[in-house]
């Protein structure tokens, strides 16, 4: 796993699938998605590395459901003791309680997901003792304020959180970034792709500089207007 220093109080985990990302306050953490089953060990020796602890991270919050994103969370909550929280729609796949619906491939996004599956641990991952529902318009005690933002369509329960002090923004997996070119795209392997769009486009309406996302490079400087870009190319359906 890579640790890549963003901002002076962010920093980007990037794993062999997706990646995650710690906002710091102080002697404080927040912990943006948790990787796939087994992450919890590797996330708390990056924090070592970085002159923390666990027991910094107050907070883990996910911004969906899916294995690469939220399959290191239980583990990592008995690590560092850190309160995990996803949106109520997400919030009981996060438990095991059911099992999250897959999504609606396109016929192209087959072979990708294949491949991709073939990087992801098997087997049965650590599950959150307790994950706390959010909604949205919900304010975390982070960042001077984390507002967090309901964007269905990857996932009906996926969301975004943004930093308006701060103008940082995480996306999760309703946007990415290219791995050709870097441009930012629209998410794959949607649960409901026109949902998805229109999340997009609510996101692209945001000022924000410093765009995270799910998979890809963050845009770290003018994001706002790369977001602009990728929703003026994929028109909204709402």
């Amino acid at each position: 796993m890579d640790v890549i220093e963003l901002l002076p109080r962010l920093h980007l985990l990037r794993f062999p699938v997706g990646q995650a990302y710690f906002w710091h306050d102080g002697a404080e953490s927040t912990l943006i998605d948790a990787g796939a089953a087994g992450a919890g060990r590797t996330i708390a020796d990056a924090l070592t590395a970085l002159g923390r602890a666990p027991g910094d991270v107050r907070r883990i919050v996910l911004t969906h459901f899916h294995e690469d994103h939220a399959g290191g969370a239980g583990e990592f909550a008995e690590l560092s003791g850190a309160e995990v929280l996803a949106h109520g729609l997400d919030a009981p796949f996060v438990r095991g309680e059911l099992p999250g619906p897959p999504p609606r491939f396109e016929d192209w996004e087959l072979p990708i997901h294949a491949e991709v599956s073939r990087h992801l641990p098997q087997g049965e991952r650590v599950r959150p003792r307790s994950v706390t529902p959010l909604s949205d318009g919900d304010v975390l005690d982070f960042g001077g304020g984390a507002r967090v933002v309901h964007v269905p369509g990857h996932t009906d329960g996926s969301l975004a959180l943004f930093l308006p002090d701060e103008g940082v923004l995480f996306t999760g997996d309703t946007v990415a970034a290219s791995p050709v070119d870097g441009a930012v795209i629209p998410g794959v392997f949607n649960l409901d792709r026109p949902q998805l769009l229109d999340s997009l486009h609510r996101l692209a309406a945001l000022d924000a500089e410093v765009a995270c996302f799910g998979h890809g490079d963050p845009v770290v400087g003018r994001a706002s207007a790369a977001l602009r870009r990728a929703a003026d190319s994929h028109p909204a359906t709402g």
